[in-house]
């Protein structure tokens, strides 16, 4: 009898404390299936900050400790080990493609602000449907506040 594969769920946030909806989600999903939870932070500098710029960076590092601090809640959530990341990218489609160009992924869920998600009058589509061309589903996390930033 072979032995079924793990489901490499993507969770894509923009902090790296989580949110009730976040922790409620990761519990729903993991009690649904066997998963493997892979989280990415976005990062938190300023968007029109390059890459290289070294604020990016510190940036990310001061997430990087808040997320190892808080990455049990996500653990005891899922009720499993969470591999957890701060991206050096701030647009979440950049830090997805990163992701699924460099690690299997089998469903994206993102737990993010629905001005990020949420088309603008100047898009074509939103967030989810951009997403689609990696041919994986994608979920968004229900709730009013996707980011528990105080």
């Amino acid at each position: 009898m072979q032995q079924q594969r793990r489901t490499r769920v993507l969770v894509v946030t923009d902090s790296a404390t989580p949110s009730l909806a976040l922790l409620r989600a990761v519990a729903e999903r993991a009690a649904a299936d066997d998963v493997q939870l892979r989280l990415v932070v976005l990062n938190p500098a300023k968007a029109e900050l390059h890459l290289l710029h070294p604020e990016r960076h510190d940036k990310a590092f001061e997430a990087e400790c808040v997320l190892l601090e808080t990455l049990p809640q996500l653990e005891a959530a899922a009720g499993a080990p969470v591999i957890g990341s701060v991206s050096i990218r701030h647009d979440p489609v950049d830090a997805i493609e990163e992701t699924v160009l460099g690690e299997p992924v089998d469903e994206i869920l993102l737990a993010l602000p629905v001005s990020v998600t949420r088309p603008r009058p100047w898009w074509h589509h939103d967030l989810a449907d951009r997403l689609r061309r990696f041919g994986v589903p994608v979920a968004e996390v229900d709730g009013d506040e996707n980011s528990s930033r105080s």
